[in-house]
């Protein structure tokens, strides 16, 4: 099951997500051929994303984005306000399992974006590459952007994508001085095995079987990458009619690779003398 959980420790005042995706993870990485490292490092971006996403009040999307001059010069992950994701990792040269993160990265930046397609606003901030790994930057940065002590366990693998957060609301120390050290300890067990094998109640339980847990509807996310045809037609138009029919001529079709939905749309010479056919007067 492709869903996320929202939890709460009713009695500690701390909050909680749990993710586990399967399909959804799956489709998005497809007839890739990632290595290991990238698959651990793109998953958890991903998990991160759909974490950001579920707790937007607003039609809109977050964009993780890491770009540089490292072996992995970017990785892009988006997710909607309804939990649709898609995602694609860029590299520029041979990468192995055992890469760091630091080393597949280089000096790429994070930034976030939060777009609001209701005002048309849209929210864009770096964020601190403080740490070893995704979880750890991304710890920091909730910690100074919400205000809010936050932990993350992120484990991704071929077939699954799995994740819990947890957050100390201001509250916590005033129900039980002891509950935020209490709930780091239970989490700190996680592994990536038991992450991505677990479904939500199953793993909760496991962990927090002696608290007091209060689940919320789960939601389910999916991958969604449509091949948009119309916009490629309208950027072959935009390019002019000679330069397309002379890149037509030197290549004998013209492709187009969508990069982030990995799919080749292909244009041959029926095909441009429909897209510029003289349109009739009415």
């Amino acid at each position: 099951m492709d869903t996320i959980q929202r939890f709460l420790f009713k009695d500690l005042d701390i909050r909680g997500q749990h993710l586990k995706i399967d399909q959804a993870w799956s489709k998005m990485t497809e007839n890739r051929g990632y290595p290991d490292s990238i698959i651990a490092l793109l998953g958890e971006l991903t998990a991160i994303a759909i974490m950001m996403a579920n707790g937007m009040k607003h039609q809109g999307k977050v964009t993780l984005q890491v770009q540089g001059q490292g072996p992995i010069n970017l990785l892009v992950v988006e997710v909607t306000h309804d939990l649709k994701l898609r995602g694609v990792a860029k590299t520029n040269q041979t990468i192995t399992s055992e890469s760091t993160m630091d080393e597949l990265l280089g000096d790429g930046q994070v930034m976030v974006t939060m777009e609001n397609t209701q005002t048309q606003h849209h929210f864009q901030s770096f964020v601190p590459r403080e740490g070893d790994s995704i979880a750890e930057v991304f710890e920091t940065f909730f910690n100074q952007s919400e205000q809010l002590a936050t932990r993350l366990w992120l484990g991704a693998n071929r077939d699954t994508l799995a994740g819990v957060m947890i957050q100390k609301l201001p509250g916590t120390d005033h129900r039980d001085e002891d509950g935020w050290d209490r709930v780091l300890s239970l989490s700190n067990t996680l592994n990536t095995e038991e992450l991505c094998s677990c479904e939500s109640q199953e793993l909760l339980h496991r962990l927090f079987h002696e608290e007091t847990l209060e689940l919320f509807e789960s939601k389910t996310v999916m991958y969604e990458c449509p091949e948009d045809k119309t916009r490629v037609e309208l950027l072959l138009k935009s390019m002019g009619e000679e330069e397309v029919r002379q890149l037509l001529a030197e290549q004998g079709e013209i492709v187009i690779h969508n990069e982030i939905c990995n799919y080749h749309l292909r244009f041959n010479e029926e095909d441009i003398n429909q897209l510029f056919k003289p349109e009739l007067n009415s």
